[in-house]
């Protein structure tokens, strides 16, 4: 369903519509780079994970890769796009010091996948169906580093060959809201099925960002392009920053010029760094190296049938069979592992209570510790345990925050954690009945009170007994003695 209405920049002379288009980067999960059998591990020393190939040494041909074609066919799968059973390598040529070849092996006019789509999910509760261009495969260059010397510029080729997938979308988004949203869909995407972990810190996934502005309906106005952003919060805060920046400027009387900028999140800022390139500028043709890439239908045809349940089809899932709302739902869905974790929660317990806990303590540990769920110490069925102590009534909900802390902490199981502590919930009726009697007597003005209609003290009386048995005493049994000994 397509959110009814647009949210518009307001300047000096009225509004404008800011439209928005994401190429992202999303490194391959692979062994191998797209054309060598070099490794692709994170954090290698420098230069220690470089082909022959990858260094472009004269006689060197390159070889493809067929596992990054296949994780490229699974992508554009799961987007709902088209498969192009025959696609082409080209040489898109420009000189960094980075890129040994002198060219970058990628895909212009015949690209792997086609057109596509995904639908993202706003915080009103509204959805946008953002299209998809093209997905193409091509390799990544080398890493320049400036901090090595004071005078020098060394050339890290670890990179240089590694398999990307560039996925393109057309410029349907209107705010940085909706695409944040589409950077997050996609990035699950391509974690539930394996093709990318996604990770932005560690630049596996990257964002670059097409960014116009335009009167509301009039044709489209020229684009800027920031280059490697590198987290969902800079891409939000780079599109504001530069449709701002834009419509300052048309309104000062200036020509917006089409370039490629840098955003600078220190100074909230976008900057230039070079005029921006048209595919003419690259100069593409094939690569005489590599003969065109066919797949077989059938193969394809595996790879389908093969796929994971996607975060869409979990989420209607989980709203249908575990009755959870659908923002509930939405937000469990959201990492692959998160899914795993509620899944094997919810076994054997209440749907709402499993998920509250992951949603509201589970999730805003996490957030405070800046940790990932499986950096957590905390299992599933660790917490699984916890919530039986308290379905079970050995202890209280209250005691229960306390426990899982703990638990968050050390990875100690519940009752390791309750015996230790001596949290065990008072549920014997004739202790708590002596508790009871004492608390009544030692508060006989306010017995009078409630018998004579003031309802609100029971609280006041279960809050005395919670205080006299150091929380221990069971909730429930405190509430039903106190009833029957109040009389009303």
């Amino acid at each position: 369903m397509i959110a009814g209405g647009h949210e518009f920049v307001q300047g000096q002379k009225g509004d404008w519509e800011v439209v928005i288009g994401l190429e992202v980067h999303a490194q391959v999960t692979s062994e191998a780079k797209l054309f060598s059998g070099a490794s692709t591990a994170y954090g290698g020393k420098a230069n220690s994970q470089v082909s022959l190939v990858d260094a472009a040494l004269p006689g060197m041909l390159p070889v493809i890769n067929k596992e990054c074609v296949a994780q490229a066919v699974r992508t554009g799968l799961a987007l709902g796009a088209e498969i192009n059973l025959t696609s082409v390598f080209d040489r898109k040529n420009y000189f960094y010091p980075d890129l040994p070849q002198g060219y970058q092996i990628s895909q212009f006019a015949r690209p792997i996948v086609g057109k596509g789509e995904i639908e993202i999910d706003l915080e009103d509760g509204t959805s946008r169906q953002i299209r998809i261009t093209r997905l193409h495969l091509e390799q990544d260059a080398g890493k320049s580093l400036h901090d090595q010397h004071p005078h020098k510029t060394f050339i890290d080729l670890n990179r240089s060959g590694i398999g990307l997938m560039e996925i393109v979308s057309e410029p349907d988004m209107r705010t940085a809201e909706e695409a944040g949203a589409y950077v997050r869909k996609l990035r699950s995407i391509l974690r539930y099925i394996g093709t990318c972990d996604g990770n932005m810190e560690q630049g596996s996934m990257r964002c670059d960002v097409n960014v116009s502005v335009r009167r509301p309906g009039k044709p489209y106005g020229t684009r800027c392009e920031i280059k490697n952003l590198n987290s969902i919060r800079f891409v939000m805060r780079a599109i504001e920053v530069e449709a701002s920046r834009q419509v300052g400027a048309i309104e000062d009387g200036k020509r917006i010029v089409q370039e490629t900028r840098l955003f600078d999140p220190e100074r909230s800022e976008t900057r230039p760094m070079r005029s921006k390139e048209e595919a003419h500028d690259y100069r593409y043709f094939p690569d005489p190296d590599l003969l065109p890439l066919c797949l077989d239908a059938e193969w394809v045809s595996k790879l389908r049938s093969e796929l994971p349940e996607l975060p869409d089809e979990k989420r209607d899932r989980f709203v249908q069979q575990y009755g959870l709302s659908v923002n509930d739902a939405s937000v469990l869905v959201v990492e692959p592992d998160r899914c795993d974790f509620f899944e094997t929660l919810v076994e054997g317990r209440e749907a709402k209570q499993a998920a509250n806990w992951i949603l509201g303590d589970l999730l805003g540990k996490l957030n405070k510790t800046s940790l990932e769920l499986s950096e957590a110490k905390l299992t599933a069925e660790q917490l699984g345990e916890l919530l039986d102590l308290v379905n079970d009534g050995e202890i209280s909900g209250r005691m229960a925050k306390q426990v899982f802390e703990e638990m968050f902490e050390t990875g100690k199981a519940a009752k390791v954690i309750v015996e230790e502590r001596g949290l065990v919930q008072v549920s014997d009726t004739k202790e708590i009945e002596t508790y009871v009697e004492r608390v009544l007597s030692d508060h006989g003005d306010k017995v009078t009170e409630y018998q004579n209609g003031k309802d609100k003290l029971l609280g006041f009386f279960v809050g005395q007994i919670m205080k006299e048995t150091g929380g221990k005493a069971n909730p429930k049994v405190v509430n039903d003695i106190l009833l029957k000994r109040l009389g009303r």
